[in-house]
């Protein structure tokens, strides 16, 4: 057999400079070679195993790139693979290829083979990309058909007690289990919200996953009640008021960490409609820098929040990521010197340090009474979940001229409409301009995904359709479309990156407010300023080869 550092040599992967000084490492830390070189940096993990696998004889794969068959991974159930640490990848005549971590653990072979029924034959595969491919590929779906059917045949709508499925029932009762899947599968799928919608002839689970709903599930509709009621008693909603919208909290522990799930109902013709916002609390400790704000933008933006007073305004749609980058301002901005309190509806994420208010309309806690309140407690920051009326706009304006930061949101499409709004709103147009420091319009747009993205040269008619800036006679510039991997689950897109339009308001754009011109010139005055807008950042980041040109023209006008 080969040592590992022959073949090392050999592939190319170390010097023999780097090999002897590895070897003279590992006299030193007592542990193998081939671990010393990953943590020198001078092999990745994967390369070691690789190596690893060469040297024994069996094969590696690498399974971001392996076509993985399902029918294989159909084979096996999840619970085994998970035990092993192993994943059926293929067929291969009369045996099953079988992806593990140690190929060394015969009883892990052993019980592939008397649970499959075949040969095995093994393969070599990293811990880690075995771990995601688990979590990738041995899904939930058929447990969750199979619990389906198990509690369609153990209730049926009509004659269901519906009050009796609270904490009380067994957590191996299918309606429980069933749930939980629905929950733990959105949360490995990465998704941002759960759709539970009951239609006329069956109950439907969506995920929004990068932006995009996707159809996970659908089950009899004779189990929409049960499904219905077990979530509102989780979440601590009314079971017997089912007139009504009503919102609730629900806390899970998935991998060690605690998820948050903010919950509302809406009653439809066919039943009530629930969301599950997923609200992963390390959102909440996210850094400004990992916003994907441009260095120009982040500039202007750090020096309005680093003022000891003035109104900062962050305006997009539902879902922009506008609470995500509120967030990480104030964790930019609090210090145990600095007393910060916000106010909002609801409180989405839970931050030490930081005091936060729930709105409760209901008890007479309204936004403008609630901060009326809070400038009564002395605070140096306030962070105002939205401006929704001239009140609550009034007393966060006249907060920002008497000494205290305060951030916001606002709903409008872009940054110099927040000007116009706010005096629609009835605030005077010279205190809006004395007040307002910087105003920062948003979008999220899905990321390229890093393992498949295809560079290309797009053709002059693509560039001028998407009035991308480029000239003619200038060169073109190489960008990349999706490709569509394992990885990404064959949509070329994973994860969502920032667009960002940041306007500093000057003295122009002051005197514009005052004289109530139009958004438009402002706009025009802004860009001539220096602020570069929604469409000319989101061109930064398809030139950088971070999105693509469709996915800017679908988040932004």
């Amino acid at each position: 057999m080969k040592q590992l550092g022959e073949i090392l040599l050999e592939e190319g992967l170390v010097s023999e400079a780097q090999l002897m000084a590895a070897l003279d490492e590992q006299v030193v830390r007592g542990t193998s070679l081939g671990r010393v070189l990953v943590e020198l940096g001078v092999l990745s993990e994967g390369q070691l195993v690789s190596a690893l696998a060469a040297q024994v004889g069996m094969q590696f794969v690498d399974l971001d790139t392996f076509p993985v068959d399902r029918a294989a991974v159909g084979r096996l159930t999840g619970a085994v693979c998970r035990r092993y640490t192993v994943l059926p990848i293929a067929f291969e005549g009369d045996a099953i290829v079988l992806a593990m971590a140690d190929p060394g653990n015969v009883l892990a072979v052993d019980d592939v083979r008397s649970s499959t029924g075949m040969q095995v034959l093994p393969v070599v595969a990293t811990h880690e990309d075995l771990s995601r491919a688990i979590d990738r590929f041995v899904r939930a779906d058929d447990e969750m058909d199979n619990l389906t059917s198990a509690f369609s045949e153990e209730m049926r709508a009509d004659d269901v007690d519906l009050t009796k499925i609270g904490d009380s029932v067994d957590d191996d009762a299918p309606i429980v289990r069933y749930v939980n899947l629905i929950v733990t599968q959105a949360i490995t799928d990465r998704a941002s919200d759960i759709h539970i919608e009951p239609s006329e002839h069956d109950l439907r689970v969506r995920y929004r996953i990068d932006g995009v709903l996707h159809e996970m599930q659908r089950s009899p509709k004779n189990i929409t009640g049960g499904v219905v009621s077990r979530v509102k008693i989780l979440s601590d909603i009314d079971i017997a008021e089912r007139r009504k919208p009503q919102d609730g909290r629900m806390s899970v522990t998935h991998n060690g960490r605690k998820i948050d799930l903010r919950v509302a109902t809406l009653p439809t013709v066919w039943g009530e409609k629930i969301v599950m916002r997923i609200l992963d609390n390390s959102t909440a400790s996210l850094d400004l820098r990992d916003l994907s704000f441009g260095d120009e933008n982040y500039e202007v933006y750090s020096e309005a929040y680093n003022k000891p007073y003035g109104m900062i305004l962050v305006t997009g749609p539902t879902g922009s990521g506008k609470s995500t980058t509120l967030y990480a301002t104030l964790n930019a901005v609090s210090k145990p010197e600095i007393n910060v309190i916000t106010v909002e509806d609801p409180v989405e994420y839970r931050l030490p340090g930081i005091n936060q208010v729930q709105v409760n309309p209901k008890a007479g806690l309204t936004f403008a009474g609630a901060l009326r309140s809070i400038l009564r407690s002395d605070p140096d920051v306030v962070l105002l979940g939205e401006i929704r009326d001239h009140e609550t706009a009034q007393i966060a304006i006249e907060a920002a001229l008497t000494g205290h930061l305060v951030l916001s949101t606002l709903h409008t499409n872009d940054a110099p409409s927040a000007i116009t709004r706010l005096v629609e709103m009835g605030i005077e147009p010279f205190l809006v301009g004395s007040a307002i420091d910087c105003i920062v319009a948003q979008r999220l747009a899905r990321r390229l995904c890093g393992k498949c993205k295809v560079p290309y040269e797009p053709s002059e008619v693509e560039l001028v359709a998407a009035r991308f800036p480029w000239a003619e006679g200038e060169a073109k510039p190489v960008l990349h479309r999706p490709g569509g991997c394992t990885t990404c689950s064959g949509t070329g897109y994973r994860g969502r990156l920032a667009l960002h339009e940041v306007m500093r308001v000057t003295e122009d754009i002051e005197r514009h407010a005052v004289a109530g011109s139009s958004s438009a010139d402002i706009a025009k005055t802004a860009l001539a300023q220096g602020m570069r807008s929604l469409r000319d950042d989101g061109w930064m980041k398809v030139v950088a080869g971070q999105t693509s040109i469709e996915e800017i023209l679908r988040v932004v006008a």
